[in-house]
């Protein structure tokens, strides 16, 4: 999987996903990362990305030309492979959920991320230059930074060889959207506290009785 994101702030998105699992995964050959600093699409020697709106109204938007020209210049537009699925962080777009990221592990070949910034973007990128606007819940951020790794990793992990023990995804939380995880515990048995206290795990999860114990799960979810 392919990867590329638009940001104003790249060391932020790097510092975000190159740890970790996404790491590994990139060491690997599974997934291609590159972050891009719109700024390098700038017209002028200040490196303008922003001016205010039309019409008025507070804060500043993002300009259209470097994302468009950015686009240009990675291939995606004006035409753009199936394979290919752009989009814009936006806290009035589609929620971001697991059937969605599952979607795209399976879909895309390629995701190209533009992360917004400061009051709002002009609406041109939207009407014209890409695919979905995605948030990730409803508040606001003060970029679409995080935005962009919680979809990255979200993706990445469900790609063949990312993620170690591969059934862990199947049985993860949201994967079946009747329930969620239940609860999981490991040694010790019976932990205590340093107040005398002792929290102990269930006892049927120490009986070795599979039924029992699957019966138990499926009750917790």
């Amino acid at each position: 999987m392919i990867f590329d994101i638009l940001t104003l702030f790249p060391a932020q998105v790097n510092a975000i996903l190159n740890e970790s699992i996404l790491k590994r995964a990139q060491a690997a050959g599974k997934v291609q990362l590159t972050v891009h600093d719109l700024r390098k699409w700038t017209a002028d020697e200040r490196k303008t990305v922003d001016d205010r709106p039309f019409g008025g109204g507070p804060g500043m938007l993002m300009l259209v030309e470097p994302i468009y020209k950015a686009l240009k210049e990675l291939g995606v537009y004006p035409t753009r492979p199936k394979s290919t699925r752009v989009i814009l962080t936006s806290a009035g777009g589609k929620t971001w959920n697991q059937p969605t990221a599952q979607e795209f592990s399976q879909t895309y070949e390629r995701v190209v991320i533009i992360c917004g910034h400061y009051e709002g973007i002009d609406h041109r990128v939207v009407e014209h230059l890409v695919d979905d606007e995605i948030s990730i819940g409803n508040y606001v951020l003060t970029g679409g930074e995080l935005a962009a790794g919680v979809i990255v990793d979200s993706i990445s992990r469900l790609l063949p060889g990312v993620v170690g023990n591969e059934a862990s995804i199947v049985e993860e939380s949201h994967t079946d959207r009747e329930g969620k995880e239940y609860p999981q515990y490991t040694r010790p048995a019976t932990f205590t506290t340093d107040e005398g206290e002792e929290w102990k795990v269930p006892d049927i999860l120490l009986s070795g009785n599979h039924a029992e114990i699957k019966k138990w799960q499926d009750s917790q979810s």
